[in-house]
């Protein structure tokens, strides 16, 4: 009914368990540095709707917002006239980011995949690159409960004229990404074997790396984020503006590029004395890859734990994993019906550490327990949900 206006520019699609958005925006910055009009759909937001609809790298305004969602709502209107089923809040982000897009008469979209792939409502693109960041077990009510299973969910991005790159994947997970590459038969960009990571060294404020793209080798590369993964996924943004671009980089403006990123709510530090670190980690894995990064960046650091998650996520695990670096726990609520009480939450989290657990009734009275409890010297972790991220963000970010 709207005619289609996703088409008529090229489109990254990115899909994954963790590193979608990291990977989204950095590859956003690259096409921008090349002269490229790009726009950047990503999910969830962390603090405002406009976070989702970005134009190369500002967010929309409001007012921008606000015309996309009235170009949408009267093609929903006529849809509901006619007792189709009600779109989906997802459904019209999309749509509206769609018109979004097409008023800011894009060249290049990177759009970023709500929830597995093969039902999402950005599958309705076909995508000249087509990305799998990595792969976990999430969302298993919706995906599918082993990594083959869900590895198929979110393959199903690619076409039959895509290029796919692939980050780091399970053997499971590899295995049916071949399998997909070679039915179709398209190009596959596989990590450590058509692009990979050289040299990583450890610098003021970030990661300073040599990048083996599929196209060329990038030298002296400076990331200025917390973590080491987040060198994967600039290779990954790389290897998939190479296939978007057909051809390499310029050295220069990659450089550029990767020297402004900036991923908001992926370990970032908003605070001192005590030092306080938020980061999106809401499954088991995103859990496990923030872990090894503290023990890397900060291996004498001991935390006070600030934790909201959702109901559907493995609390146990994600917990499990958390405690040897913590010395206090604070269970919160996040505004989401979804997430686990507090006062729950602190139940299942009693008996996995070894520490005191508590309960703050909302996120900000959780940071003033966590900042008395740390003192001036100590240092507090916020994670187990972006939407918690995005509650503490409205607190420490004037």
């Amino acid at each position: 009914m709207m005619g289609r206006p996703e088409e008529g520019y090229p489109i990254i699609h990115v899909a994954g368990t963790n590193g979608k958005t990291s990977t989204s925006r950095m590859a956003s910055l690259i096409l921008v540095g090349h002269g490229l009009t790009t726009g950047t759909y990503t999910s969830p937001h962390l603090q405002k709707i406009e976070e989702r609809f970005a134009i190369n790298g500002r967010s929309a305004t409001e007012e921008e917002f606000a015309l996309a969602v009235q170009d949408v709502a009267a093609f929903a209107d006529i849809r509901e006239a006619n007792e189709a089923d009600p779109n989906t809040y997802f459904e019209l982000a999309t749509a509206s980011a769609f018109a979004f897009f097409a008023e800011q008469a894009v060249n290049a979209l990177v759009l970023e995949v709500g929830l597995g792939g093969r039902l999402d409502a950005t599958n309705v693109v076909d995508a000249e690159v087509c990305v799998v960041t990595s792969i976990g077990v999430d969302h298993t009510e919706y995906l599918g409960v082993d990594i083959a299973t869900i590895a198929g969910e979110k393959l199903a991005i690619a076409g039959a004229n895509s290029i796919l790159v692939t980050g780091p994947l399970p053997d499971d997970a590899l295995d049916a990404a071949i399998g997909r590459s070679r039915d179709l038969g398209i190009q596959h960009r596989q990590f450590g074997v058509d692009y990979s990571i050289g040299e990583v060294t450890r610098g003021v404020g970030g990661w300073l790396a040599t990048i083996d793209g599929a196209e060329d080798t990038y030298e002296d590369i400076f990331l200025p984020l917390h973590g080491r993964f987040q060198v994967t996924n600039l290779a990954t943004a790389i290897a998939s503006a190479e296939a978007l671009l057909g051809d390499k980089l310029d050295e220069d403006t990659l450089r550029d590029a990767a020297s402004a990123v900036v991923i908001p709510g992926r370990l970032e530090a908003l605070g001192s004395n005590p030092r306080i670190m938020v980061d999106g980690a809401h499954n088991a894995d995103g859990v496990a890859t923030l872990v090894e990064a503290l023990r890397e960046e900060f291996p004498t650091t001991r935390w006070q734990l600030i934790l909201g998650v959702m109901g559907d996520k493995n609390v146990e695990l994600m917990v499990e994993r958390l405690a040897p670096l913590v010395d206090g726990v604070i269970a919160t609520g996040v505004d989401n019906m979804r997430a686990v009480p507090p006062i729950e939450l602190a139940e299942r989290v009693t008996g996995i550490v070894e520490t005191p657990v508590t309960v703050g009734d909302t996120v900000e009275h959780a940071i003033d327990m966590a900042r008395a409890e740390a003192g001036p010297d100590g240092a507090v972790l916020i994670t187990g949900s972006l939407y918690l991220v995005g509650e503490a963000r409205d607190i420490l970010v004037d």
